[in-house]
């Protein structure tokens, strides 16, 4: 490309159903190595955008490529047929305002409502905000297992004392400032993925939450303490994996948020493998093909030896 020309941006976009979509924003991510941002679901499907900076001339060509091979092979994973992306092309100075044809602040939950920082928002009185840009590979809430999650946790904080949350694999840390919005007095969210860390206390600190929450890449075996709640919006497998590393981390009748399973018999083996470590069932909230749990534990976090 020639240096005396601004660079160009490839805009793909993606038709997708909302059982691929976290899948398809972490790989758009990846292959693109910048942001990602993913439409409000409407009858079980989500519009994916990601932007690829075309550094040479016919890198497009081997830009798409590769997109419709990965596509290709995820697709094949849940035996359906890969979306072809539409594309367009833009200029650099385009690209760094063209989030705002996407973004606008939107109630993730009745009295949370999520805003960029470009958009100005005069909040109700009963009314709270979290201010978040999009950002690389992860997503702005828009997603159903966050706000079935977000809803549970405020549920939660309605019907117990809640001082002290743990949010595992805390991406955005949407939940954290949820739980920190909500009243929790100190929160503690970990991820295992550094940019995940590093987009999560931005946030925070954004958010003037600092006092609050703090974010680390500590394991969930490393963290310190006992909690009232523990949150966790991840794929069903790992909350099987975690599950008597989540019961340590309760308090004597504590209560966890699980969210990221799918109805049917993600769902049922959730219940019967936290119903194994003693957990009853308090409340599930559904939308589309995803559940949300909220389960609370009948017996003290030191009792949990599996």
């Amino acid at each position: 490309m020639d240096e005396s020309l601004a660079p160009m941006w490839l805009k793909t976009s993606l038709d997708c159903p909302e059982i691929t979509l976290e899948a398809v924003v972490d790989l758009l991510g990846v292959i693109s190595g910048s942001a990602v941002e993913e439409t409000p679901v409407k009858n079980g499907r989500s519009t994916v955008n990601a932007f690829f900076c075309l550094d040479q001339a016919g890198e497009q060509d081997a830009v798409l490529e590769r997109l419709e091979k990965e596509l290709d092979d995820l697709f094949t994973l849940y035996e359906l047929e890969p979306p072809k992306p539409a594309c367009s092309l833009m200029a650099d100075e385009d690209w760094a305002t063209s989030w705002q044809q996407f973004f606008t602040p939107f109630a993730i939950i009745p009295g949370l409502v999520i805003k960029p920082s470009w958009e100005d928002y005069i909040p109700a009185t009963d009314e709270q905000v979290i201010e978040m840009d999009p950002g690389m590979a992860f997503g702005t809430g828009q997603h159903a297992s966050t706000k079935l999650a977000l809803e549970l946790i405020r549920s939660c904080f309605d019907s117990r004392e809640v001082e002290k949350v743990l949010d595992v694999g805390t991406g955005t840390g949407i939940l954290a400032m949820g739980a920190a919005l909500f009243g929790a007095e100190q929160v503690i969210a970990i991820d295992n993925d550094p940019e995940a860390v590093r987009v999560a206390g931005e946030n925070v600190a954004h958010n003037q939450m600092t006092e609050k929450i703090a974010v680390s890449n500590d394991d969930l075996e490393e963290v310190n303490g006992s909690f009232d709640l523990v949150c966790a919006n991840i794929i069903h497998d790992v909350l099987v994996e975690m599950a008597p590393a989540i019961a340590r981390r309760l308090k004597e009748k504590g209560a966890v948020v699980l969210a990221g399973i799918l109805q049917g018999e993600q769902e049922k083996n959730i219940l019967k493998v936290y119903g194994e470590l003693g957990f009853t069932l308090q409340e599930a909230r559904y939308e589309d093909e995803w559940v949300s749990l909220f389960l609370f534990s009948t017996e003290g976090c030191n009792n949990f030896d599996r």
